[in-house]
């Protein structure tokens, strides 16, 4: 057998210091996504965002390689985001850091899981790789 196949990429982040309007924002929040898959090489096959009352957002983009994921607590500035491609021909990171720079996250703590490592004795396992980001959301502004 070949990992060939089965290996993915999941970029699990933990986004702080949010725009609270975006991440209130379902309509805008599902142009973002739809644009970060396009930037990471993504192939859309549908979406669907829902805005929670008094506040919040979960939405998600399933696209070919897999998906891209957001659920928001606007009140705390704070998503939990998941961008989540098979194979080896989708740009993962492009996609989150596009996403990331659009809510305007300050910081993130980012998880990249490779998925579907295969093993000898047939079966798969996976390698976490974590760090965490102050993003610099000043644009040279000081």
């Amino acid at each position: 057998m070949s990992e060939v196949g089965t290996i993915g990429f999941h970029y699990v982040v933990e986004a702080a210091g949010c725009d609270p309007e975006i991440l209130s924002d379902a309509n805008k929040l599902r142009e973002i996504f739809l644009e970060a898959a396009r930037i990471g090489k993504m192939e859309v096959k549908m979406t669907h965002f829902f805005k929670f009352s008094p506040t919040g957002v979960s939405g998600m983009v399933v696209v070919a390689e897999s998906h891209l994921s957001i659920h928001t607590w606007p009140e705390n500035g704070y998503a939990a985001i998941d961008v989540y491609t098979c194979g080896t021909k989708a740009d993962p990171e492009a996609a989150t850091d596009y996403i990331l720079d659009k809510i305007g996250a300050k910081y993130a703590h980012v998880s990249e899981i490779k998925r579907g490592i295969y093993e000898d004795d047939d079966t798969y396992t996976h390698m976490i790789m974590t760090w965490e980001e102050a993003l610099d959301r000043t644009n040279g502004k000081g």
